[in-house]
């Protein structure tokens, strides 16, 4: 039998997370690192590094998520592959958040919004900037954690149904308080 490829360990990895099997998935993941960083493949070794850190972090394994993640952007940073970064800070400030780490959260989700609107990814920067509102608003800022969750709101081209309500309720507040 062949040594499977490494676009191969990966679609595996990928099949087994959609099964739940995540430790079977960070598995593969690994072993298709190995293989992208041996032939080169820079983005996809960071793209093994980020789904394993998605893994640890369902897992609720922060150390290793965060070290996965943190590893997975400094790749996507030296490559220069803007949306993987700023995709791989959202994760690490959603960590960082869990962790009751506001200060880290704010700094990271504040970096991947920036990215995103220089990138012009207006549904990301709308949903970091969301999430930036809440970690500003825990920290005890609460007039900019409600101006970047409105911001958010505003921008993100796709919103769910709880934010288009959301958004509703933001013009009948301003409706009434003109």
């Amino acid at each position: 039998m062949a040594t499977p490829t490494a676009d191969e360990l990966q679609n595996e990895g990928l099949r087994l997370f959609q099964e739940g099997l995540y430790d079977e998935a960070a598995q593969r993941f690994s072993e298709a690192l190995e293989h992208f960083t041996e032939e080169g493949r820079e983005i996809e070794a960071g793209e093994m590094l980020n789904n394993i850190g998605i893994i640890r972090r369902k897992q609720s394994r922060w150390d290793e998520a965060l070290e996965s993640l943190e590893e997975a952007r400094r790749i996507f940073a030296r490559t220069g592959d803007k949306s993987r970064e700023a995709k791989a800070l959202g994760s690490l400030g959603a960590i960082y958040a869990t962790l009751k780490r506001q200060d880290e959260a704010i700094e990271a989700r504040n970096t991947a919004a920036g990215i995103f609107a220089e990138l012009g990814d207006r549904q990301n920067q709308g949903e970091i900037l969301m999430a930036l509102g809440l970690s500003l608003f825990k920290s005890g800022r609460r007039q900019e954690g409600l101006a970047s969750y409105q911001a958010g709101l505003q921008i993100v081209t796709e919103p769910t149904a709880r934010q288009k309500f959301s958004r509703f309720l933001m013009q009948m507040q301003a409706r009434l308080l003109g």
